[in-house]
């Protein structure tokens, strides 16, 4: 797999989700999630999977809470237990991407523990890297740098912050990026894991202490 070109690993899906936010700690719950894979480095839109889930307690209304993640409408959705075998199926062995992918990857090993990822790819990591002299690296400020806003717009239907959009945003986002390195384009998995990869384990301490990046995420 390391020396295939990136575009053509197999099991690589752009990834997010959105939860009650990090001061509930052990108690986040899961709100909203999204799985897209790619197909040639694009993501397939056809081959996604999304879904609100039901975090079975009111959720007080807070800022960092995702626009449209209602009480009314997460009180319809599946709960998590649900929808986990569609995860299970979708997530396990896979590459995953996304932007500060080590969030997720938190809240998806304390919610669904059984999950084991193949390996996980940064675009925050790799934006660093392509504009170390940029502080505006959030998805929607990368997103608008490269001209992307409303083809996410029109991919997704959805809107900044929510999980599809974001998950779909920084599946096009890479791309973007390893185009402004030379010979990016063409890098091989293991020069993106280079450029981009994080550990498939990160501790709920290790992010903690990386809490201040969700300001880098928008």
């Amino acid at each position: 797999m390391h020396d295939q070109p990136w575009t053509a690993v197999p099991h690589l899906v752009a990834f997010d989700l959105e939860g009650t936010g990090g001061q509930d700690r052990e108690r986040e719950a899961v709100l909203e999630v999204a799985v897209v894979p790619l197909d040639g480095g694009c993501p397939d839109l056809l081959g996604a999977y999304h879904s609100v889930v039901n975090p079975g307690r009111y959720i007080p209304p807070h800022r960092w809470i995702s626009p449209g993640l209602t009480n009314d409408l997460l009180g319809l959705a599946p709960p998590l237990e649900h929808i986990q075998p569609e995860l299970v199926a979708r997530l396990s062995d896979a590459v995953v991407i996304g932007h500060n992918v080590r969030v997720d990857a938190r809240l998806l090993g304390l919610c669904c523990p059984g999950i084991r990822l193949a390996g996980l790819i940064d675009t925050l990591k790799l934006a660093r890297f392509v504009h170390p002299h940029n502080r505006r690296l959030g998805l929607t400020a990368l997103l608008d740098h490269y001209g992307l806003t409303e083809e996410v717009n029109e991919l997704t239907g959805s809107v900044p912050h929510r999980a599809l959009w974001d998950a779909v945003g920084a599946a096009l986002l890479l791309g973007c990026l390893l185009r402004d390195i030379p010979g990016g384009a063409d890098y091989t998995f293991a020069q993106l894991n280079t450029a981009a990869g994080l550990p498939d384990a990160v501790g709920a301490e290790e992010v903690r202490s990386h809490e201040d990046d969700r300001s880098q995420m928008f």
